[in-house]
């Protein structure tokens, strides 16, 4: 195995670039279309995941966000929002490509440029979906990188957003 595979350890927090939050519960073994490959297997609420320990799973999880790197995700929350398109196939497009490298900076941005838009705009469904998703993937991860109630994240949230940078 390289080095790459054994980052993660049985009982380590992690994060899934699409469910979020969860937990090495095991390590598995397991056999499709005749080939052996060793899991991840990562418990996150009411959904258990098998994640493969090569090159594929180590893009799928990472380690939370340290606490120490909030203060740089804050100050993008609270900053001026990027003008999104009002088109809104052009717009899923740019929110698209803004979530692509899957970092908690590209949600908050995310976030903050959605929160803005909507002050003025309307917003369609997609548009909706992809903010709640994005809010909810980082206030858990802030609820466990700050060690605060979730609520507490979202009031906090909240005040970073009607700052808009001011």
């Amino acid at each position: 195995m390289s080095e790459r595979d054994m980052s993660f350890q049985v009982g380590d927090q992690v994060i899934h670039w699409v469910y979020g939050l969860g937990k090495i519960i095991q390590l598995d073994e397991k056999v499709l279309s005749g080939h052996t490959g060793k899991y991840y297997v990562v418990q996150m609420r009411d959904l258990t995941l098998w994640v493969p320990l090569n090159e594929t799973g180590g893009h799928c999880l990472r380690f939370p966000t340290p606490a120490r790197d909030f203060q740089k995700l804050f100050r993008i929350l609270a900053s001026p929002g990027e003008p999104l398109s009002p088109d809104r196939f052009m717009r899923k497009t740019q929110l698209t490509e803004l979530l692509k490298d899957r970092t908690l900076e590209s949600i908050c941005r995310v976030i903050r440029d959605l929160v803005y838009y909507k002050r003025t705009k309307k917003v369609n469904e997609n548009d909706n979906s992809i903010l709640a998703h994005a809010r909810n993937f980082l206030l858990n991860e802030w609820s466990v990188a700050l060690s605060v109630p979730v609520q507490q994240a979202e009031s906090e949230l909240r005040n970073l957003l009607e700052t808009d940078g001011l």
